[in-house]
């Protein structure tokens, strides 16, 4: 028979819970501090009375449009979030899967935003869903991004000096991920092999766990699906950089070479592994931006907008997945105590 919980036994699950908030507060904290550190050197680099008098000449509803397209680019996801969860036969009222999909992005500002399996977590918090189950979603989710931002470098390359050949590349980067993940034997073959690193063991075992989920999500069918809606997903961020640049003035900074700044510094600043790119996808950008759109494009426009950028793009998304994870602990608090009461009756 199932031990029944105990006043004990809630009184240390609020505390675990209390440590885990206070623990992601702290995350939150240094990442900001480091992001406004990042941003101080960039006003630096650029000359701050420049870079003041840029932000004197922008356009406000360029900044709210880009928000609009990064708003609708969250919708994207949400769809292949709900799509991935009926592939594996998750069951999840629609807005409860909603608020944990964005609760998720309060884990944003973490290296190569691998604490997004946090959303994993929350569905064994509140639906008793094996996190094992669950896990390879997030793992599809980054794949088809990192597939999708391959693509859209190719894409933007094109406007560019042997863009046709970095085109290609990507071409032949992206065939060759989606071949070694559909690829069912090859893929448990590096797995047996990856089993006899003793440092990574434990890892191995429980990705060896999960790939029954994640090969289901690799089939042509899901991953043309997923791969689809982060392409537009990513091309609407893309589209903010565009939109915020053109907010400063005319700048010589085309659609296609806007698409290649950003897919380029986002995929940088996700393999540096720092805390949201951070550091290195500004770099990128800022340096990208004056380089391809020179002489309009001064360093300090180029810093304003990369400022800009960010903000849309990565600070709003940690404030939306504050907001959420708040709303919905406030909605499945009610579920968890009526759960708990109905369990101490029943012992």
């Amino acid at each position: 028979m199932p031990h029944a919980p105990t006043a004990a036994d809630s009184t240390a699950a609020r505390q675990r819970a209390q440590q885990a908030a206070q623990g992601l507060t702290r995350k939150v904290f240094w990442s900001a501090l480091l992001g406004g550190l990042v941003f101080a050197g960039l006003a630096l680099y650029s000359d701050l009375p420049k870079m003041r008098e840029a932000a004197a000449r922008f356009e406000p509803t360029a900044f709210l449009s880009g928000l609009l397209l990064v708003a609708t680019n969250y919708g994207l996801r949400i769809i292949r979030w709900n799509r991935y969860l009926h592939e594996l036969a998750i069951q999840v009222p629609r807005t409860e899967s909603a608020l944990i999909f964005l609760s998720g992005f309060v884990m944003s500002v973490t290296p190569g935003k691998v604490g997004e399996v946090f959303k994993s977590l929350l569905l064994q918090q509140s639906r008793q869903i094996s996190f094992v189950r669950s896990a390879p979603i997030v793992i599809a989710e980054r794949l088809t991004d990192l597939i999708a931002l391959v693509l859209l470098i190719a894409l933007g390359s094109l406007a560019l000096p042997g863009g046709p050949l970095i085109a290609l590349l990507g071409a032949t980067i992206v065939g060759s991920m989606v071949w070694v993940l559909s690829h069912r034997r090859l893929m448990e073959h590096l797995l047996q092999l990856g089993g006899r690193i003793r440092p990574i063991q434990g890892l191995v075992q429980r990705l060896g766990e999960a790939y029954e989920s994640l090969h289901r999500l690799t089939r042509p069918g899901p991953m043309l699906m997923g791969t689809t809606l982060a392409f537009l997903a990513w091309g609407l961020e893309c589209g903010t950089l565009y939109l915020i640049a053109h907010g400063f003035g005319p700048v010589d900074l085309s659609p296609v070479e806007a698409i290649f700044t950003y897919a380029t510094s986002t995929i940088a600043g996700a393999l540096a592994m720092m805390p949201g790119g951070l550091g290195v996808t500004e770099a990128g950008m800022a340096g990208l931006l004056h380089t391809l759109g020179a002489p309009n494009m001064t360093p300090a426009i180029a810093s304003a907008t990369t400022i800009m950028v960010r903000v849309a793009t990565l600070w709003f998304a940690v404030v939306v997945g504050g907001v959420a994870l708040a709303y919905y602990r406030l909605q499945t608090l009610p579920r968890t105590s009526s759960t708990r009461a109905n369990s101490q009756r029943a012992s």
